[in-house]
């Protein structure tokens, strides 16, 4: 079950169809960050030898659905570049404590939030467009999503404990509903 605080307005799914070009390119450079999101936290966690695998098959994931994207953009004759990026996660993150016990379960917890709130999206995403082989990726993508999710649950229970977890993880998706809430609308995979 994903752990989210707010729900995604509905307009949102319209107005990122409306612009897809771009929320697709903001998803590419989405799934590269997660990407190296994982590969951070396999140097970081030297100490956790048990954590290499799923970190490592994550990133091999997200990098893959970040080929799988850049195929689609190169389908649509769209090409990949630089994109001013939106401030959503680097606003979440701002909740993220220094001390290092703390600032590894923050970040654990954020990036769970983040794929959280790409599977919503990106099911959002795939109900609203009218290609249905882009619908039936998006669909795909939103399973991958939900799996990250629990991934980077487990991990962060692993590391402080479920009690712990559930304690911070909701000061983590208030921080984020409250992100979300004051987001531009710009056409991006995180914003409003």
């Amino acid at each position: 079950m994903l752990k989210l605080r707010s729900r995604t307005p509905p307009a949102w799914a319209a107005r990122a169809a409306a612009h897809l070009d771009d929320v697709m390119l903001d998803h590419a450079h989405c799934e590269k960050k997660a990407a190296g999101v994982a590969m951070t936290l396999i140097f970081q966690s030297a100490d956790r030898p048990g954590w290499m695998a799923p970190l490592a098959a994550l990133a091999r994931e997200e990098l893959a659905h970040f080929d799988e994207v850049l195929r689609w953009l190169e389908r649509r004759h769209v090409a990949f570049g630089r994109q001013r990026p939106s401030p959503y996660a680097g606003r979440l993150r701002e909740i993220v404590r220094q001390p290092e016990a703390q600032r590894r379960l923050d970040t654990l917890l954020c990036s769970a939030v983040i794929e959280a709130r790409s599977c919503e999206r990106l099911g959002l995403l795939a109900d609203a467009v009218v290609d249905p082989e882009l619908a039936h990726f998006y669909r795909g993508l939103r399973s991958a999503e939900a799996r990250h999710h629990g991934v980077y649950l487990d991990l962060a229970c692993q590391w402080a404990g479920r009690d712990q977890v559930a304690a911070r993880l909701d000061d983590v998706v208030h921080h984020e509903a409250a992100v979300l809430a004051d987001a531009p609308t710009e056409p991006r995979l995180h914003n409003a």
